[in-house]
């Protein structure tokens, strides 16, 4: 027993040393869990945050100065007042988001107790923002229209909302983008690794090498895996204390102990992935196109960028199986919500399964593709 862990420790830290070696893979590593995710989380702003707009004011009354007024920063920018001809070439030359054209006598027909219409024009080329915004405008229109009806400054409500944000008080982006980026890149680097690292060694000949030494298959994925487990768990501490905690200046209310458990239990499961995805894999290239058809619907479902409730129920089901579900979950449990092992523990015991099972399948294809070697 103590020469098969001996085995597994030499051949882990064999393989930690070829790592150092490659210094694109350093490279990597070194951007994906640094500028990486600052540049992602802070590149992720609100839906409609400064969008240029330019009102046509063809009735230039008080109403009409007053919903001017109201399109205010950081939503919008300040209003460019323009005329009819210039609408058309602001829009066409990304000048503008949004045109709001205030008619003639606009309002006066609101004082007639008629039901004048004003023209909202959107660049539909910026699709979120064109979406969103023209709701807001409407909005924002339909209630200085009942203020100034009303001639108040406030429209009087039968009950005050006392709104309060728990866990992100701010309601600020770059938490959430910063943390969904960490998980996206924990799970791809992960498998890119291991799968670097078994194809790197199959096309060398290597791998071969190490067949024929006195060391069992299992010893060589175990090496694989714990030394790129260790890798890509101390990135992610390095992650979330410098970047999450110091740059972005997100609050981790939870036990630091606990998640890194739990990272630890999804690189688990995910490196494992990764061992069955490169024995499929006979060359780089066809890993990629791979990890193309693996992650982009385990990112996408996995909770992190949609919320699960939102899926349809099949989905919901199918994504169980999924290691990334159950990562994103325990993040915001205990990273957001400072859950402990009480609340976090089916998420924990989810990836035990899923790692054991796809452990189990890595291996069984592993040997097969070893002795085909």
């Amino acid at each position: 027993m103590n020469q098969h862990l001996k085995n597994i420790y030499h051949l882990g830290i064999k393989e930690i040393i070829e790592l150092t070696r490659d210094k694109c893979m350093i490279i990597l590593i070194v951007y994906a869990f640094s500028l990486g995710i600052y540049i992602s989380a802070i590149g992720s702003p609100e839906p409609v945050c400064r969008a240029p707009v330019c009102v046509v004011d063809e009735d230039n009354t008080q109403l009409s100065k007053r919903i001017t007024d109201a399109l205010l920063p950081p939503l919008f920018l300040p209003p460019k007042m323009v005329t009819m001809k210039d609408v058309d070439p602001g829009l066409d030359g990304s000048l503008y988001t949004f045109a709001l054209v205030i008619p003639a006598d606009f309002q006066k027909d609101v004082l007639a107790g008629k039901m004048p219409e004003l023209q909202l024009n959107a660049d539909a080329t910026q699709m979120t923002q064109a979406f969103v915004g023209a709701g807001y405008i409407q909005q924002i229109v339909s209630k200085e229209i009942e203020r100034f009806e009303l001639g108040v400054a406030e429209l009087p409500t039968p009950a005050k909302l006392d709104l309060r944000n728990r866990f992100n008080e701010n309601l600020d982006p770059c938490w959430f983008g910063g943390l969904n980026q960490t998980v996206n890149t924990v799970t791809m680097l992960a498998i890119v690794l291991i799968g670097a690292a078994l194809i790197r060694e199959r096309e060398r000949g290597t791998l071969e090498h190490l067949l024929v030494m006195p060391v069992e298959t299992y010893e060589i994925m175990c090496a694989k895996l714990w030394s790129m487990l260790v890798v890509v768990l101390c990135a992610t501490m390095f992650t979330v204390i410098v970047i999450l905690q110091y740059l972005l200046n997100m609050p981790t209310d939870g036990s630091l102990l606990l998640f890194m458990g739990g990272v630890a239990l999804h690189l688990f499961a995910v490196i494992s992935m990764g061992i069955f995805l490169s024995c499929i894999a006979q060359n780089m290239a066809q890993l990629g196109i791979l990890i193309i058809l693996v992650l982009l619907p385990m990112n996408m479902l996995s909770g992190g960028i949609t919320p699960r409730e939102c899926m349809p129920g099949c989905v919901q089901n199918i994504m169980m199986a999924a290691p990334t579900t159950h990562f994103v979950t325990f993040c915001q449990q205990i990273l957001f919500r400072g859950a402990g092992i009480e609340t976090a523990w089916k998420p924990f015991l989810w990836l035990a399964c899923i790692g054991t099972v796809l452990f189990w399948l890595s291996l069984r294809k592993f040997k097969r593709s070893a002795t085909q070697s």
